[in-house]
């Protein structure tokens, strides 16, 4: 499989994981809980990793999570 792009939206304890080609098309769609997270990305090769995530999910609140609420 040719990752390119990794783009992994981190929850509390659920990741979810989308990995695109060069060519912008998704090649993998997956859930991850923590514990698995690592071993499934500790060989990949790719050029981008995008994370996205709110203070919420880390069990913090930083002041534009709170406005935003």
């Amino acid at each position: 499989m040719e990752l390119h792009t990794i783009g992994i939206d981190l929850g509390k304890t659920v990741f979810y994981l989308v990995g695109l080609n060069r060519r912008g098309e998704v090649v993998v769609r997956k859930k991850f809980s923590r514990k698995q997270l690592p071993h499934f990305t500790a060989n990949l090769q790719v050029e981008l990793i995008g994370m996205a995530g709110r203070c919420k999910s880390k069990g913090m609140q930083c002041g534009s999570c709170r406005r935003s609420m």
